[in-house]
């Protein structure tokens, strides 16, 4: 071989024997061998040696692509294609324009690009986010379109008739680039379709028509040598980005670069300037020009490739590097001239070859040895919004059926003899046998024991019994005991069943009844004898227990609300034909998939919780039913290629349908499924143990296959490698939760222990291993090791009956992605994970695409992404220890990396991509020492606590109540319900992900110095400590006592409930939340806790009397006697009274709207006042809206109208409910209000009022836009009856019909940010120092119970120039809204002296507000310093002014738009 190319292009496989069939040989790990494996593994040497004529041909998808990875230790030698193509002489353009429907432009521009490829934009003035161009390539005229093999990311192929591609939305246009790389296509045709309006666009009713520009005829009568094509190809290849190409893509691609070689020739190029351009010498290597054909020797290449696939397989078919490949093409073309030199011929050494008789010094070792190894990868950079998922559910609310279930015969007869008796029922248990019941039935009437044994079998049934004392005794019972007929045998009786001959009954019962005297015995053994058959219960005997069950009652699933119920009964009704087999189950489970689909979300809900409780074993796997492995893994096939379909039409669902699949074996085409039968055969053969446990081990396979057997053949492996250690084969059968008493469950029981013999050791773990393979493609599909070898394929090894199970490669995998998966082989379990996880987390980015495409194989990527996914979280918590000694940067890292896969795992994850992206800027924070870092990685840390818990709660709301309804149908153990959905999330990235953030919040609290408190409200208190789950569930409740509530959650717009003087939470409520000024003004400790340590010992203090003594950022407690209390502050232990206050009922003026000028005492609330006091006296700069205001007494007059005469009725007597302590109509007075009809005069008035105040008119835009406003309106009235409003007048005895409400009307601001403003500062009491807080959108995410914190910053009124932030934000949601109106509630009680009425009743906008997922990486007030110091800087000077202006503190609610202040309301700070 030349030196020009072999030391460049051998090893990347560009020859290849003409005859040869391409074969993809994979290795142990399902990764593909290298260069020498040309040669097909289908055909022998002998076959290839007779072709004594090899041309040589281009393989796209045998290239081994030059590594990404850095190594690191090792200087690898650099190999790179030294071959360039000349540059394009200067390309032709082509332009179209097209007007479609008068006012839509369509411009289409055509060029040719370097290498002959052709670039088509096409432009389009339509903006739409499902705008797709259908469209094909035209040979001729006549002909159909062709499809291109190379298109743009996100084409779909359309029926094979057609290519979809999404166009890129930009502002008011759509755009996309097409690169056509066929020289024959010589034009494109097209048309544009808006998939969501289901709208084409056509050229005057026809397809659109783009001729392609010219790209140089080649010269017929030329030809380029195939050495020149070969490189050509290859730099092609390369330069698309080294893709994986079918066999005719490859055809395609290799004839391209010829043409483009002709081309060449065509425009004057030389046959010599064309080699001179692709092998000229580089500045790393000088390479001598001479062509492929001129070789060192004499040896053929065909024979070349021939030996070094002879010795890689020798060497035991290793993983060779592209280096070590190109030694082994060396050495083996040194054999063969070795051969030469000793005057053998050519053809003798083809001979000779075919016979295996050319000396080779290869050896096993090989095997072992490894030139290089990665040890680490270099990720790609990619953007994170590239993650994104965002997929409406279907929601499907389905009416549950108030018809009672009806109940079977059994079920029946139970409920007859339960009422008979009406005594204590000791135990009840009915039995599923196939279509028939057993019940078992235990009462205690009288001091007496009484059993009753029930079944619908139509045959004959005898009962063979016993009694015992303990659980697996056999007595036989006294003579006395015995009924009537029955037989004593020898430690048993037998009685014939009874015919019950009661007519209530719809069809025949049999059964038994015994009653025992006192306690002396504790249960009752059983087995059936029917029609010459034993009954058992799964293979054991029955057993009734006589004291009361162990294992708690059942609890109520209710009447399935929240559930799928309609699926759930179905497959609570099929479950006794589901047990007969994995056959059975899968295939009942396929037939469900469009019930699932119908039910929505819920339904596949329904089929997740079904296949759970049979994959952790809650529910039978086999009764007494004989199916081939073939059967089952049909049966799986059918099961997960409906799921495969779900997911890619679906995507909605591919969360839940991930989870199903992983509990579901991969399947496996017939062939595979069967293997399982014949393999064990060939091993006890080939190793000579067909007896004892193997023979019971085949019994068991023969009769039913389950996911035990992958666990039972990885103990016996474990077994032999322990040199037949028989703890070892134990303890692997435990660990996945197979005990002796499970192996003796089985229809085929297993009794016996493996015993072999030494001489038996290597056979047994080369044969065991290749079964392993077969067992886990059927059984295990999420296995790594599986699902990588199902992906990239293999061909099973071995002899006899294993010979021949091959698994076909999946086509147009990423170019590097064998490597990639090697790398995680090969590091799978390293101790030192973070190569390991970072190799996952590229392989998954890597795959993603391809699961988002259309693909035949989809499932089996979907398995391999699932096992990859599962291999994250099993190394992270390996490495967990890891982290003991490691810096926060580290931690930070290992975190992104967990948030990654759970990002990828997820659907409708923005917050989780949003998070992930806050995580990258904090560790960029770190690494820059920016001094800030930690203060804004802990509201990285808070928001990704956040989604964890908002993700918690969704699969509880999702799963949960399936898990009870079915669970309670199925007969599911009580406990494997309660925590369902606790082991979903354990069993995912969420679990690790939260013990990493928990490892890492104290480091950040340290190192920003936020302690571990936060007070919001410093009051020293003493008080007895009382532990509640949540603050909204005793808001309502009155202590007796001084009491100090620890609630685990507090959103912030509760209310304290009387009695109380300190409420601790590790919640975090805004400072300026509802509650928190709640605390504040009725003089209560209000403080969040971030240290679990110190909650916990809070917690564990319940009842005790506790003093604390908080200060601005630390609360000190210690327990306390009521006799050191009282005598050292008598005060202590008695409540504050409650302040006295009184109303003055307003009266209606006359008038139903006013204007700001109008804006008094006696008209309307201080809200209104106060903002028409600020009107023309705060400086210029800052924005004051304009107001119009509904006046007190307006409700009360249109309530007295006669257009509502019927609601008033309605309304005085809920009201008089509401007196009389009914409290539940509160709700129902709010419905009522909202039937007021506006009279004509008050609609007229708003109109006018708001117009000449120049804010704009609802009613303008149409009636049911002012409907929308006068709904609102009501809305605010309404809120007098909301329950803490209300509660809240109840406990200053205020006299509830007294209170008014005036309604303030101003047009929306569509805020940029909202913002709080307490001029003196609330947590310390500092009268120099604002405090603040600031929300991305409306401020309702502020005021509002919406979970995180806010931006919160402290500015000194003597420098208003240098606001000092005190936490970043971690609020997931922001609040955005139209050009719109809101109304806001302005009463008389607010802002009483004594009381604080703020806040209690409702603002109501127009509109409703748009939920925005926040994004703060992008957000300026976060990442820009400058801008956050200049916002911060004008509201504090705002709050400033404005205090001043009043003369005392002040609580200032406002927005910034553009940049601009804008203040829309102020009160007294209390």
């Amino acid at each position: 071989m030349s030196n020009t190319i072999g030391n460049n292009l051998v090893h990347q496989r560009l020859l290849r024997p003409t005859v040869l069939e391409r074969q993809s040989n994979l290795n142990s790990s399902g990764i593909a061998a290298n260069s020498f494996c040309a040669a097909s593994l289908n055909q022998s040497a002998a076959q290839i040696g007779r072709n004594s004529r090899l041309s040589t041909k281009f393989y796209g998808n045998g290239w081994n692509k030059k590594r990404s990875y850095s190594t690191v230790g090792t200087r690898r030698p650099a190999f790179v294609p030294l071959a360039v193509l000349a540059t394009d002489p200067a390309s032709e353009q082509l332009m179209e324009k097209f007007n479609i429907d008068g006012n839509i432009e369509l411009k289409v521009d055509a060029s040719t690009a370097p290498g002959s490829i052709v670039q088509v934009d096409i432009q389009i003035t339509y903006s739409s986010d499902s705008l797709l161009l259908h469209w094909g390539g035209i040979r001729d005229r006549k002909e159909k379109w062709v499809l291109p093999s190379h298109q743009p990311d996100g084409t779909i192929n359309y029926k094979n008739r057609a290519l979809r591609t999404p166009f890129v939305k930009t502002g008011p246009s759509s755009y996309l680039k097409l690169e056509i790389n066929d020289p024959a296509i010589k034009a494109i045709e097209f048309l544009i379709f808006d998939q969501a309006k289901n709208k084409w666009f056509k050229n005057n009713g026809q397809n659109f028509h783009v001729k392609l520009p010219a790209r140089g005829q080649p010269i017929s009568n030329i030809s380029v040598p195939e050495d020149l094509v070969q490189i050509q190809a290859y730099l092609r290849w390369e330069r698309k980005g080294k893709l994986m190409y079918t066999p005719e893509q490859e055809k395609e691609e290799y004839e391209a670069a010829r043409t483009e070689l002709l081309e060449e020739i065509a425009r004057g190029a030389s046959i010599e300037d064309l080699r001179v351009k692709l092998t000229k010498k580089t500045d790393r290597q000088e390479i001598k020009e001479t062509s492929i054909y001129e070789t060192k020797s004499k040896i053929p290449d065909d024979l070349v490739q021939i030996q070094a696939y002879i010795r890689w397989e020798k060497a035991g078919k290793p993983n060779f590097s592209p280096e070590e490949q190109l030694m082994e093409f060396e050495e083996a073309r040194t054999e063969l001239e070795a051969e030469l030199q000793k005057g053998v011929s050519l053809d003798e050494i083809r001979k000779k070859i075919t016979k295996g008789e050319i000396a080779t010094k290869v050896s096993r070792q090989l095997k072992e040895k490894k030139y290089f190894r990665v040890e680490r990868i270099q990720r790609k950079k990619r953007d994170l919004m590239q993650l994104l998922n965002k997929h409406a559910v279907k929601s499907t609310v389905e009416k549950i059926s108030t018809e009672p279930h009806s109940l079977s015969v059994i079920e029946l007869f139970a409920k007859a003899k339960e009422e008979e008796d009406l005594s204590l029922v000791l135990n009840k248990k009915l039995y599923k046998l196939v279509d028939k019941e057993v019940l078992v039935l235990v009462t205690k009437p009288a001091g007496k024991t009484k059993i009753h044994v029930a079944t619908d079998f139509e045959e004959p049934v005898t009962l063979h019994w016993a009694l015992s004392k303990k659980a697996g005794e056999w007595l036989a019972p006294p003579s006395g005991l015995l009924p009537p007929g029955s037989v004593l045998l020898h430690g048993a009786a037998e009685t014939q069943f009874s015919i019950s001959s009661s007519s209530s009954l719809p069809k025949q019962v049999q059964y038994f009844v015994l009653e025992v005297d006192g306690d002396s015995y504790a249960g009752m053994p059983f087995v059936l004898l029917s029609g010459g058959k034993w009954i058992k219960n799964n293979g054991s005997d029955f057993y009734v227990e006589f004291s009361p069950r162990s294992k708690p009652t059942k609890k109520d699933a209710g009447d399935g609300k929240g559930t799928a119920k309609a699926l759930l009964d179905k497959i609570a009704q099929m479950e006794s034909e589901a047990q007969k087999s994995f056959m059975h189950r899968f295939n009942i489970a396929a037939d469900l998939i469009d019930q699932a689909k119908d039910a929505g979300e819920l339904g596949f809900a329904g089929i997740l919780v079904w296949m759970r409780f049979m994959a952790t074993r809650q529910l039978i796997w086999n009764k007494n039913y004989n199916v081939k492995p073939r059967e089952i893994s049909k049966a799986q096939d059918r099961l997960t290629d409906l799921l495969q379909n779900t997911y890619k039409n679906h995507p909605e669902y591919r969360e839940l349908v991930r989870m199903i699949m992983s509990t579901v074996g991969r399947g496996g085409e017939g062939d595979v499924g069967q293997r399982i039968r014949d393999e064990i055969l060939v091993i006890q053969r080939n190793n000579d143990c067909k007896g004892g446990m193997m023979e019971e081990w085949h019994q068991k396979l023969h009769n039913n296959t389950s996911p035990d057997d992958v666990v039972i053949c990885q103990a016996l492996i474990d077994y032999v490698k322990s040199d037949f250690d028989i703890n070892v084969y134990w303890k692997t059968l435990n660990e996945s939760g197979i005990t002796k008493e499970r192996l003796l469950s089985y229809d085929r029981a297993i009794h016996s222990e493996p015993n072999f013999r030494r001489d038996q050791k290597d056979g047994l773990l080369r044969d065991l291993g290749h079964y392993m393979r077969t067992l886990k493609a059927v059984h295990s599909g999420a296995d790594l090791e599986s699902a990588v070898s199902n992906c990239m394929g293999y061909r099973a090894e071995g002899q006899g009956f294993m010979v021949g199970v091959q698994i076909n490669p999946i086509s147009g995998l990423p170019s590097e992605f064998p490597e990639l998966l090697r790398f995680v082989l090969e590091h799978v379990e390293d101790r030192d994970i973070e190569a390991l996880l970072e190799g996952l987390l590229e392989a998954r980015e890597e795959l993603r695409p391809m699961l988002m495409k259309s693909n035949d194989r989809l499932k089996d990527l979907l398995f391999l992404d699932i096992a990859l996914d599962s291999t994250v979280r099993t190394a992270i918590e390996r490495g967990y220890e890891q982290l003991n000694d490691s810096g926060p940067e580290k931690i930070m890292y290992f975190i992104s990396l967990v948030l990654e896969n759970l990002a990828l795992s997820s659907d409708n994850n923005e917050d989780l991509v949003y998070c992930l992206k806050g995580w990258d800027n904090a560790l960029t924070m770190c690494k820059n020492k920016n001094d800030q870092w930690a203060l804004y990685a802990k509201s990285v840390l808070d928001r990704t606590r956040l989604v964890l818990t908002s993700k918690a709660e969704s699969y509880q709301q999702i799963l949960q109540l399936s898990a009870a309804y079915l669970g309670s149908r199925l007969g599911v153990d009580q406990w494997a319900i309660d925590i369902f959905t606790e082991e979903i999330i354990r069993a995912g990235s969420a679990a690790a992900l939260s013990l990493l953030i928990n490892r890492l919040d104290p480091v950040l609290r340290k190192t920003a110095n936020l302690g571990s408190w936060q007070v919001i409200s410093p009051v020293e208190v003493a008080g007895y400590v009382v532990v509640v789950n949540e603050l909204l569930a005793v808001q309502n409740k009155s202590y007796d006592r001084p009491t100090i509530l620890v609630a685990k959650s507090v959103k912030g717009e509760e209310e304290i409930p009387d009695g109380t003087v300190a409420v601790l939470t590790p919640d975090m409520p805004d400072v300026l939340s509802h509650v928190s000024v709640r605390a504040r003004n009725s003089k209560v400790c209000f403080a969040t806790c971030f240290d679990p340590n110190i909650l916990g010992t809070l917690e564990a203090n319940e009842g005790k009397l506790l003093r604390l003594k908080p200060t601005s950022a630390d609360v000190i407690y210690g327990e306390v006697t009521e006799g050191e209390l009282a005598s050292s502050s008598p005060g202590d232990l008695k409540g504050d009274s409650l302040p006295s206050v009184t109303l003055v009922k307003k009266q209606f003026r006359g008038r139903y709207a006013i204007s700001a000028e109008e804006f008094t005492s006696e008209m309307v609330g201080s809200k209104s006042r106060n903002i028409s006091y600020l009107k023309g006296k705060v400086p210029s700069w800052i924005g004051i809206p304009t107001s119009v205001a509904l006046p007190f007494g307006a409700f009360e007059k249109v309530l007295s109208d006669k257009l509502n005469k019927v609601v008033a009725e309605e309304l005085q007597s809920l009201k008089k409910k509401l007196a009389d302590g009914d409290f539940g109509v509160l709700a129902e007075i709010r419905q009522t209000v909202l039937r007021l009809a506006a009279p004509p005069q008050l609609v007229q008035e708003v109109k006018t009022k708001m117009q000449s105040s120049g804010m704009p008119w609802p009613g303008d835009e149409g009636e049911q836009r002012w409907e929308q406003a006068w709904t609102a309106i009501k809305k605010v009235w309404g809120s007098k009856w909301n329950e803490r409003a209300y509660f809240s007048t109840r406990k200053v005895k205020l006299d509830h019909d007294y209170l008014c409400m005036a309604v303030l009307v101003q047009e929306i601001i569509n805020a940029d940010y909202a913002f709080v403003i307490h001029t003196t500062n609330p947590s310390s009491g500092d009268s120099s120092e604002i405090y603040a807080e600031v929300v991305k959108g409306l401020g309702e995410t502020l005021v509002g119970a919406y979970p995180g914190r806010a931006l919160s910053f402290v500015c000194k009124k003597s420098n208003l120039d240098s606001p000092q932030v005190l936490g970043y934000p971690s609020k997931p949601i922001g609040l955005f809204i139209r050009r719109s109106i809101i109304f806001r509630s302005d009463s008389n009680g607010e802002d009483l002296e004594g009381y604080a009425g703020a806040g209690l009743y409702d603002s109501v906008p127009m509109d409703e507000e748009e939920k925005v997922v926040i994004d703060y990486s992008s957000d300026p007030l976060i990442v820009d310093g400058n801008f956050r110091q200049s916002i911060l800087s004008s509201i504090a000077r705002a709050g400033h002014a404005i205090e001043e202006l009043y003369g005392s503190p002040q609580d200032i609610e406002g927005v910034v738009r553009d940049g601009k202040v804008y203040v829309v309301q102020t009160r007294p700070q209390m």
